[in-house]
């Protein structure tokens, strides 16, 4: 489905942290905390895919998972329809858990060994009550394996007795069982061989049209992102760097950052790799995150600044914000972003 920046947002997420505390001492008092998730905003819009892209511990999966009401916020809002699920509790809760779902990074751990693929599938229908007979539950779950590519005839089997695509689908027809609107793809295609990834990443998009879905997709690599999502978020150190649509923000990336993953992409020829970005330093420990822009301390156009004022996403072009003290300095005029 395409969308627009007039259409209308599903998923809004306003100011949204989370935290994990450090415990120790005889007391088990808290003694630091994990800063995974910090300050994030941004809207997620109907039928859309918003590839959100980034280094290994920067708070991607926590973000997904906190949208979702999986693990739960330290403060902020999320809205579903315009509406704050931060605080649904009880029978509010258990209803939103049929409009948004997640599908797993890992294929062998998201399915238990001991319940047969039916079973597995037919667990949302049965928390939910959504089924009228043992029948109805039957061809419901059958359904579901035709439609990710699956024979009806796997409904006996195990989850050993699956290759690792396989069991994704799987994976992605439990998610399906409930009708959702919203699902959260955390790296669903990253534990599987390139061509099966191929697979799985055409099965999301056929869903996608055929039942009007809206994706969270959460990955590392820049390549299938660009080619699923409609527009791309890339986060560094549980913030929200740059946010563009998928086509501008790969032939126009403003944040630097952004400027490394992308140049770290592999091509054919490395001989013609041009324009290669090398970050010195290691990312800082989300425990102790610098102060400012948590990036200066390894971005190469970082100025005194960067060290003492946080920088807000700001529009640098159309529909194209940027969190950078510098870029916004600069504006967005044609080119300005090549010389930095």
């Amino acid at each position: 489905m395409a969308t627009n920046s007039q259409t209308p947002p599903l998923i809004q997420v306003r100011d949204l942290t989370k935290s994990f505390p450090i415990k120790g001492g005889l007391l088990g008092r808290e003694v630091a905390s994990v800063k995974a998730v910090q300050g994030v905003n941004l809207e997620i819009r109907k039928g859309e895919t918003l590839g959100l892209v980034g280094e290994s511990g920067c708070g991607k999966s926590t973000l997904g998972r906190a949208i979702i009401r999986l693990i739960e916020p330290t403060s902020g809002q999320i809205l579903l329809d315009g509406k704050d699920i931060t605080k649904t509790k009880g029978e509010e809760l258990r209803a939103l858990r049929r409009r948004v779902q997640i599908i797993f990074q890992d294929p062998y751990a998201s399915l238990n060994p001991r319940m047969t693929v039916g079973s597995i599938i037919a667990e949302p229908l049965d928390i939910h009550n959504l089924f009228n007979s043992k029948k109805d539950r039957e061809d419901r779950v059958k359904q579901l394996l035709d439609t990710v590519g699956l024979r009806p005839e796997h409904i006996n089997r195990y989850p050993h007795e699956f290759s690792g695509g396989q069991r994704q689908r799987i994976g992605i027809a439990r998610a399906l069982a409930v009708d959702p609107e919203f699902i959260v793809c955390d790296e669903p295609v990253s534990a599987l061989d390139v061509s099966i990834q191929a697979q799985v990443i055409n099965l999301l998009m056929d869903l996608q049209q055929k039942l009007g879905l809206t994706y969270l997709f959460i990955a590392h690599d820049l390549k299938v992102v660009e080619h699923i999502s409609n527009r791309v978020a890339v986060m560094y150190l549980g913030r929200i760097v740059e946010i563009a649509e998928s086509e501008e923000l790969y032939r126009n990336p403003t944040h630097p950052y952004t400027k490394a993953l992308l140049s770290a992409i592999p091509v054919p020829n490395p001989r013609r790799h041009e324009g290669r970005v090398i970050l010195t330093g290691d990312v800082p420990s989300p425990i102790h995150p610098p102060t400012g822009c948590h990036f200066h301390p390894r971005c190469p156009i970082a100025i005194e600044n960067c060290k003492g004022e946080v920088p807000q996403l700001k529009e640098t072009r159309p529909d194209h914000h940027t969190s950078c003290l510098r870029v916004a300095a600069l504006g967005a005029a044609p080119g300005t972003q090549a010389t930095l």
